[in-house]
């Protein structure tokens, strides 16, 4: 049990590490390629490796969509589409300040979860669960506009980039919420068949763009200059942290696993000052901000949760009295 334990912390921080470090890499590697192509040459090598990976644990039948494949692309499309090409896009439109603004929104997901069920299916969260939104969204607002809220909302080439970032975030978050409609398959299948369909698309989009002279095809040299970036984002924010992440919300609990979130902004920002890239005192308080929102709602949850338990088990002893 504590070696379960101790494999899903390590899975989840090894995931948690690489979406940080992904958006500085990311960035430099704009310099040279277009992110559009970036990102379809990178998940298209994910793709490949978890087709062969698939296919040596399950076998072809894992391949099957069992009738529900428009629900895998559209989950897939969210994820691979949505999520990856705009969040690269949005953080190169934004140039260095992308950076954190990317991390930001990555380290939200929880809370923009928690308003999206709120949302869609009437569950009203906490008070102090809605509290901890409201601060985390303080936090996110300081990092984005480095404290000029007025400019940034004026400013359409702010504007505009950011809010692709959100909606990719918000993608990733409706693809993790799609898991649970596959209750059977393992977090391998899911992972494999949603990213092959959402890649698909990634790539016909971006193919139809460049057609139509909106984006530059890269050169062979341009690629092979990003090589060392595209290894970097293959094999650990690619295949390593879409599996890790999963295996190890599966051994630890998914409450357990969100407190491994805060290491994303975290990981950005040492290795942006690492990086030489400005960072601001609104970096550092909003990343502290979101990062007290996220912890203290996990314990204001698990407070809860024991609460309830303990009430269970008092009720069933005294029944049992009875």
């Amino acid at each position: 049990m504590k070696n379960n334990v101790l494999l899903g912390a390590i899975l989840c921080l090894v995931a948690a590490v690489s979406w940080g470090a992904m958006f500085p890499v990311a960035h430099d590697a704009f310099k040279h390629i277009d992110p559009f192509y970036f990102t379809i040459i990178r998940y298209g090598s994910v793709t490949v490796i978890l087709v062969i990976i698939l296919f040596w644990k399950e076998g072809k039948e894992a391949f099957r969509f069992e009738g529900r494949g428009l629900h895998l692309w559209f989950f897939g499309t969210m994820a691979f589409t949505v999520y990856n090409l705009f969040i690269f896009w949005g953080e190169d439109i934004l140039g260095e300040s992308g950076i954190m603004v990317a991390s930001i929104m990555e380290s939200l997901m929880p809370m923009i979860s928690i308003i999206i069920v709120w949302m869609i299916f009437k569950d009203r969260p906490h008070l102090f669960t809605l509290l901890c939104v409201f601060v985390s969204f303080i936090g996110a607002m300081l990092v984005i506009t480095k404290g000029d809220i007025k400019s940034f909302l004026g400013a359409t080439d702010q504007f505009i980039p950011t809010m692709l970032i959100l909606i990719a975030v918000i993608g990733w978050v409706i693809y993790t919420m799609g898991g649970s409609e596959f209750q059977g398959w393992s977090a391998l299948r899911y992972s494999t068949l949603s990213c092959l369909l959402g890649t698909i698309t990634a790539i016909i989009l971006t193919i139809a763009s460049s057609v139509f002279g909106y984006i530059p095809v890269p050169s062979a040299e341009a690629i092979m200059t990003v090589s060392p970036h595209l290894l970097f984002m293959i094999i650990f924010p690619g295949v390593i942290a879409l599996l890790g992440w999963n295996i190890g919300v599966s051994l630890l609990s998914p409450l357990n696993a969100l407190l491994f979130i805060n290491f994303v902004p975290v990981t950005t920002l040492t290795i942006s000052i690492f990086q030489g890239n400005k960072v601001t005192i609104f970096d550092l308080v909003g990343t502290f901000l979101i990062i007290i929102a996220l912890v203290s709602n996990n314990l204001m949850i698990r407070m809860l949760q024991k609460k309830e338990t303990t009430r269970h088990v008092q009720s069933n002893l005294r029944e049992t009295a009875l």
